[in-house]
């Protein structure tokens, strides 16, 4: 199908008469999500976001239930969001991140509801990249440009107009009413050679890398490879697949409400016990364990990298930390047997 860009307004607007729609909208001289109150604030024309779209799902700050004691108990107030969601205009490695955050609130042991009730009334419209950044390696993980993993609807921007691909039945549904036409032969040319001419200037070598990371935990490389990092976790923050939280309650009298709040593992006070002993005392364990939980752990348990390529980290360091001259770095040392 196509979509004029000027028919782009109208359609959001549409949209939102049953749906909350979140776009890329630009603040100061960054892009962020947020939820549009009119079609015309959403801005396609961008790169990528300074924050990923999961705090769509995943709000970096969140009330999970209010209670109010009473003299015959507790009551408690559950804080679902069942609201309906669109968002337009993610990456494709965004999407992809919202798969292997499935696999964290969703398993054998563990439903979060929060999560889950919104990932479920969330349909997502993906724009291709026809000029991927400098720091984009998504194609190193498996995604690409143009993947379409974990979409509804894909937009290939073609000059004036989109070709809209559509992936599931939820994404048809987004166009009922619209009576687009369908993608003629020249804008399917088109599209094909924008797909071709988005390539990605940088590869990361996987191969390999977790067999190291088996063996490595104890490895004097750890020493030095952590050593710009400040701990100031803005990769943390920025990072599409980083689900680290905290929970604490904010209670005044009798009542109060019990809050979910993005936490990270480069912080100092994400490990520190009750005892007061803490088993990541420098940013040496917390910079190790940032790189063994994405690339390790994460494996280990849900069979997947949780990394998507998107850059975010590299381009946020404030001291040019970058994650591929790290793995470069550990894919070049030594292998050692691991021996504390």
């Amino acid at each position: 199908m196509l979509l004029n860009k000027g028919q782009l307004t109208d359609w959001l607007n549409q949209l939102m008469q049953a749906y909350q729609v979140f776009a890329p909208i630009k603040e100061g001289d960054y892009f962020c999500f947020k939820q549009i109150n009119s079609g015309d604030q959403a801005t396609l024309n961008y790169t990528n976001s300074k924050v990923p779209p999961k705090e769509v799902l995943f709000p970096r700050s969140e009330k999970l239930f209010c209670y109010r004691c009473e003299n015959d108990g507790v009551q408690l107030t559950e804080q679902i969001d069942e609201s309906k969601k669109i968002i337009v205009g993610l990456r494709p490695c965004d999407a992809k991140s919202f798969l292997l955050l499935d696999g964290v609130f969703k398993s054998d042991k563990y439903h979060d509801p929060y999560y889950l009730t919104r990932r479920n009334n969330t349909v997502l419209v993906g724009l291709g990249c026809n000029q991927p950044a400098s720091t984009c390696f998504c194609t190193s993980l498996g995604g690409g440009p143009f993947a379409t993993e974990g979409l509804d609807l894909l937009l290939v921007d073609i000059g004036d107009r989109y070709v809209v691909e559509v992936l599931t039945d939820r994404g048809r549904e987004l166009l009922a009413g619209m009576e687009l036409p369908a993608a003629d032969q020249e804008a399917k040319e088109t599209a094909r050679r924008v797909k071709e001419g988005a390539a990605l200037s940088t590869q990361v070598n996987l191969e390999g890398l977790k067999s190291k990371l088996d063996v490595i935990f104890y490895d004097p490389i750890w020493d030095l490879i952590h050593e710009k990092c400040l701990g100031c976790a803005a990769c943390t923050y920025t990072c599409p697949t980083c689900h680290c939280f905290d929970i604490v309650d904010e209670a005044e009298g009798n009542e109060g409400c019990r809050i979910r709040n993005w936490d990270a593992c480069m912080f100092p006070l994400f490990t520190l016990h009750g005892s007061g002993h803490n088993p990541r005392p420098t940013g040496k364990e917390r910079f190790r364990q940032r790189v063994m939980h994405k690339f390790k752990y994460f494996v280990d348990n849900f069979n997947a990298i949780a990394c998507v390529g998107c850059g975010r980290c590299i381009i946020n360091c404030p001291v040019n930390l970058d994650i591929r001259e790290v793995l470069a770095e550990i894919q070049g040392s030594e292998v050692r047997s691991d021996k504390q």
